[in-house]
């Protein structure tokens, strides 16, 4: 048993990175069409993300929402469900929390923030549960309806900070009223990282736990495995899917008032920043491991960091980091085949424990 346990987890270890460097040299082969050496620009790739301490800054400010982001496609996964609603309940959250941190006069800081917090993650845990109802009592597909759902959410923001909850001193770019100056989430101690790094990690975590090590998380996975049979076992499907919907949105919720509290100050058009597309990616090389998850979101969060020095360095435009994940979704997608095929991870007859029987 436990030479397949490690057998399983080279298996899942040696694949992605096996992907991850095939879609690197796929990269550096479109780069070197444009003229440039490839060598160089893996050079700046590693120099923009985790080259100096202002770089490892950059990457972990945008590792923080990308870990929080991922946990909502990662945990319906869990129940077979492929959501990929996490932009819009990020910008969703992200409004409704600005305009509860306005509401919110006259009370402590700490309790003003607590309450954004909830705010944020009440609204995106029903945006994402609204999925999870649809597809299971009316059978809508929820990867369409949560795609769509992300247009509405946008949409919406634009709508809102572009009218009612406009404050008239934004001109250049719409936006509500910012937040007072204490509902501003502080940083690390000599540091440009916020606290939101701190609440992505511990997230991660709980959701491992609550997966593995709790008979909710165990129920889910039946459900995951076979839903008819966990009908069949007197589970209440239903609710097990509109839970895990509900905290997988909480969890994009999350990050939405991190980015309004730590980084925008208000609500804009800049919550939609692709975290949540990214949050896909992220969900996907890590397998749907809540753990692996933070390391994958380090890697992605470093790549969109060095977007800028591509740009200066070699005169790439600054989307040429998109082109490199959009690379990476496809190569991880395609080596999902590869599981259970490669004769290199699959253990012995001997060590299955099965044998002839005389």
């Amino acid at each position: 048993m436990l030479a397949r346990n490690w057998r399983n987890l080279l298996e899942s270890t040696c694949i992605p990175v096996a992907a991850l460097a095939l879609a690197l040299i796929i990269f550096g082969g479109f780069c070197a069409l444009e003229g440039h050496n490839p060598f160089a620009i893996y050079a700046s790739l590693y120099e923009g993300a985790f080259g100096s301490w202002f770089s490892w800054q950059n990457t972990l400010l945008r590792a923080s929402p990308l870990m929080l982001s991922a946990l909502c496609t990662v945990l319906p996964a869990r129940l077979g469900l492929i959501i990929i609603g996490n932009e819009g309940a990020i910008v969703i959250s992200g409004l409704v929390a600005a305009v509860t941190g306005l509401s919110l006069t006259g009370l402590s800081p700490s309790l003003a923030l607590l309450l954004m917090a909830i705010a944020g993650m009440a609204t995106g845990g029903l945006w994402i549960a609204i999925i999870g109802a649809l597809r299971h009592y009316r059978g809508v597909n929820e990867t369409i309806s949560s795609l769509l759902l992300n247009y509405v959410a946008i949409l919406l923001l634009s709508h809102l900070v572009e009218g009612p909850l406009r404050d008239p001193a934004s001109l250049n770019q719409p936006s509500t009223y910012p937040l007072a100056e204490a509902l501003h989430l502080g940083n690390f101690p000599g540091s440009r990282i916020h606290y939101g790094l701190l609440w992505g990690l511990v997230t991660c975590t709980i959701a491992h736990f609550l997966i593995q090590r709790t008979t909710f998380g165990f129920a889910t996975r039946v459900v995951g495995g076979n839903a008819r049979a966990a009908k069949m076992a007197g589970l209440a499907v239903g609710k097990l899917t509109l839970a895990i919907c509900f905290l997988a949105g909480s969890c994009a919720g999350l990050a939405g008032m991190i980015e309004v509290a730590a980084v925008h100050g208000r609500a804009n058009g800049a919550l939609h920043s692709n975290y949540g597309y990214t949050g896909i990616l992220v969900a996907f090389v890590a397998r749907q491991n809540p753990l692996a998850v933070t390391l994958v979101a380090l890697l992605m969060g470093g790549i969109l960091a060095s977007g800028s020095l591509l740009q200066r360095a070699h005169g790439l435009p600054d989307a040429t980091v998109l082109l490199f994940q959009g690379l990476v979704f496809l190569v991880i997608l395609y080596s999902e085949s590869w599981y259970g095929r490669m004769a290199w991870f699959q253990a012995p007859i001997a060590d299955s424990g099965e044998g002839e029987r005389g």
